[in-house]
């Protein structure tokens, strides 16, 4: 297993983001009924339900109504659970261009999800903040 990466600096550098190409959707499901043909990529147990981060082409085949239509970046740098600010610079540069988004740090990478019509402008922008960070 590869080491994590924790530096800020070398984090921006080589986050290397990918943007997938399917249209993901979040969605509500009661936690006796997630539909078997679902085979969501997250999920989290909340008091109402279950939120599920799904294909879309998943939720339509099952009738399932959702809230959200998001494309996927990954960052594909083995970051670290505790870096810190890799996320918060992340966020200034898409909140100052006005670009909602939704975060999940798993183990290995880090994923943003951003409204559809938004996902190129995101990648444009995350690619820049990559050009722009400091060498170690």
């Amino acid at each position: 297993m590869n080491e994590s990466e924790i530096d800020l600096n070398t984090l921006l550098r080589t986050m290397a983001p990918a943007l997938s190409p399917d249209v993901f959707v979040y969605a509500s499901v009661d936690s006796r009924s997630l539909p078997k043909e679902i085979d969501p990529i997250c999920t989290f147990k909340e008091v109402e339900g279950i939120s599920i981060i799904v294909e879309r082409e998943q939720a339509e085949r099952a009738h399932l109504p959702w809230i959200l239509e998001v494309r996927m970046i990954t960052l594909t740098v083995h970051s670290d659970l505790e870096a810190v600010g890799f996320i918060a610079r992340i966020s200034a540069v898409l909140a100052k261009a006005h670009i909602p988004r939704n975060v999940v740090s798993a183990c290995f990478h880090d994923y943003i999800f951003v409204p559809c019509e938004l996902a190129p402008t995101a990648l444009d922008l995350l690619i820049a903040l990559t050009e722009t960070a400091t060498p170690t």
